[in-house]
């Protein structure tokens, strides 16, 4: 091993990025509302025999299940880079936000078939107050939950908490769906009125897992950032440009589940030395991450003067 010279000096060993946060405790809360919610509504499904409630019941297994697979894949997706997958394991985010897609589809055809079948086989519902009482109760939970969820996946750009908050409010708005349909039941003594209500909720809750699958694909295929934090990082940029001195080209971005990537190519004098190249260089990146904080910035020094430079000048 070489020696370090005496004037070299030592190495700045503070971070420069946030490492990425443990997101799992929100999948057990989750996970403990999926359990609590799945008793509730199944006891009112039993107590009624609402095929809408019953919906409803199943759908809060779908949730106990996408919520163990979120679990999973924030508990991989913050394990750090290794020689296998050197960029993290981000992605694993989308994987689980794809899945629960998948698994809202599952709720919503078993939703839409038990619904039509209902509807060519009405039956008078049962104990109407005290079912729609505890259907209420689930309701509330799974809003509450939804909301934290949601709230947090925004905050840290988190595709799995974003994925299973939004399965979670979907599953609150069946409750209302249902909701509605025991009520009109109660008023009008009509059964029929309890399958319609659930069969709308069955398709609307389709296109909530369209949703979820068509944006989790969109992050596997390396979307890039929003327009919006592009143009703040665009801004940093041009307070470094130097006309025929300083320039930047080939910039890019990408999301891969919590993370944020950024990519450009400096371009300096050839004159000036690695040394002066480097340190302007860290400048800029410590600027960028000054705006976006969590954001890794990969850069490519060039000479000015090189045609070569110029090879991949494109910013898409």
């Amino acid at each position: 091993m070489t020696p370090r010279r005496p004037t070299e000096p030592e190495p700045d060993k503070s971070l420069r990025y946030t490492p990425p946060q443990d997101l799992s405790k929100y999948a057990v809360l989750s996970i403990g509302a999926a359990i609590v919610t799945m008793i509730l509504k199944g006891g009112a499904a039993w107590l009624t025999g609402s095929v809408g409630l019953l919906s409803d019941a199943a759908e809060s297994l779908v949730n106990l299940v996408a919520a163990l697979v979120a679990f999973i894949a924030l508990k991989v997706a913050i394990k750090p880079p290794d020689a296998n997958h050197p960029y993290g394991h981000s992605k694993a985010e989308y994987f689980s936000a794809v899945t629960e897609g998948v698994m809202i589809f599952v709720a919503a055809g078993y939703i839409i078939v038990t619904s039509i079948g209902r509807f060519f086989h009405p039956r008078q519902l049962e104990q109407l107050g005290l079912g729609l009482g505890i259907s209420v109760v689930a309701a509330m939970i799974n809003g509450a939950v939804s909301l934290v969820l949601i709230r947090k996946g925004n905050e840290t750009g988190s595709a799995t908490l974003q994925a299973d908050g939004k399965h979670l409010f979907t599953d609150v708005v069946t409750s209302a769906a249902v909701l509605l349909g025991v009520g009109l039941v109660a008023i009008t003594h009509e059964p029929r009125l309890d399958a319609i209500v659930a069969l709308l909720a069955g398709l609307n809750i389709l296109w909530t897992g369209f949703g979820l699958i068509r944006d989790s694909v969109s992050g596997l295929m390396d979307i890039s950032l929003p327009e919006e934090t592009n143009q703040q990082l665009k801004e940093v940029l041009d307070r470094f440009r130097r006309p025929d001195q300083i320039e930047f080209h080939a910039f890019r971005t990408r999301r891969a589940g919590n993370r944020q990537f950024m990519e450009v190519h400096v371009l300096v004098p050839g004159f000036w030395t690695v040394s002066r190249g480097h340190d302007f260089t860290e400048d800029v990146i410590d600027a960028l991450v000054e705006v976006v904080p969590d954001i890794r910035v990969s850069t490519h020094l060039e000479p000015i003067g090189d045609p070569r430079s110029y090879a991949d000048e494109t910013d898409y």
